[in-house]
């Protein structure tokens, strides 16, 4: 196939035909037959060392529905903090001097708030793909756990850098979060072959080259974000790190989204209240 390809680009016609048992033949007419031996084996030169098909070590990426959920629960909560119950976006936006005197709930709550239509796009359009990865990956409630919690540490390590007062919201943390999960290699690649050691560092690479381009907008908060993804790559360490079928049982995954909704519920309630 990827000779018929070389021949494709060189404007030599060719046709592949199955000869017999795992036998493949290249069909191209007599009078192109020099020209595309030269054209294969230039090409054979200057891919020397490269393979056409390599072996993919560790979990496969899948998407989970459940990614969607969450852009459903963020459009929801900002027409609703945005509309008729503004009141919301004062009792759960991170005030760094609320949360530094004691509104530590804050750093939960202001993940689920966004300025504006803009901003929630923002993290709508990237946040659907990777937080469904991060699902596929880890199960729905076990990623959606780890993407909240991660990104509640990103709000604390902006709390921690950030010497002046501010104000925090926005998923984006949990964002970054999901991509920290995805980009953590599971254990499973150090039984492997040296070429999965390669593997998982082009993947950290790509995760860190896509943090980069989407995290690192000076008008955002940068420190929120990459806490948000490195506490991801902690927590994706942590979690490939269980035994294998851990995280498929459904007792994880119930619990998990118990606890997810009482954290929601409990922290959300605690705005409220004080306010």
């Amino acid at each position: 196939m990827d000779w018929s390809l070389v021949l494709a680009s060189q404007d030599i016609a060719a046709s592949i035909e199955r000869g017999g048992d795992r036998q493949w033949f290249l069909i191209v007419s007599a009078g192109d037959h020099e020209r595309a031996l030269q054209s294969i084996r230039q090409y054979r030169l200057e891919n020397r060392g490269w393979r056409w098909r390599q072996a993919f070590f560790g979990q496969d990426l899948t998407w989970h529905w459940c990614g969607a959920v969450w852009c459903i629960v963020l459009a929801e909560m900002f027409i609703l903090s945005t509309g008729e119950f503004s009141e919301i976006h004062q009792a759960w936006i991170l005030h760094s001097a609320a949360a530094r005197s004691g509104e530590w709930w804050r750093i939960f709550t202001a993940l689920i708030l966004h300025a504006d239509l803009v901003h929630l796009l923002a993290n709508l359009t990237t946040g659907g793909l990777l937080f469904g990865l991060a699902m596929g990956r880890y199960g729905s409630g076990c990623g959606s756990l780890a993407c909240y919690l991660a990104g509640a540490l990103g709000n604390v390590l902006g709390l921690i850098i950030h010497s002046k007062p501010y104000d925090g919201l926005g998923a984006s943390g949990m964002v970054m979060a999901a991509l920290g999960l995805i980009a953590a290699p599971g254990f499973s690649i150090w039984k492997a072959p040296l070429g999965a050691y390669r593997q998982a560092g082009k993947s950290v690479l790509a995760a860190t080259l896509l943090f980069v381009l989407l995290g690192l907008n000076p008008a955002s908060d940068v420190v929120a974000h990459f806490g948000g993804f490195a506490a991801g790559i902690v927590f994706g360490l942590l979690l490939n790190a269980l035994p294998n079928g851990v995280l498929s049982q459904p007792v994880v995954g119930v619990g998990s989204w118990i606890a997810l909704a009482l954290l929601m519920l409990w922290t959300g309630w605690l705005g409220f209240w004080q306010k």
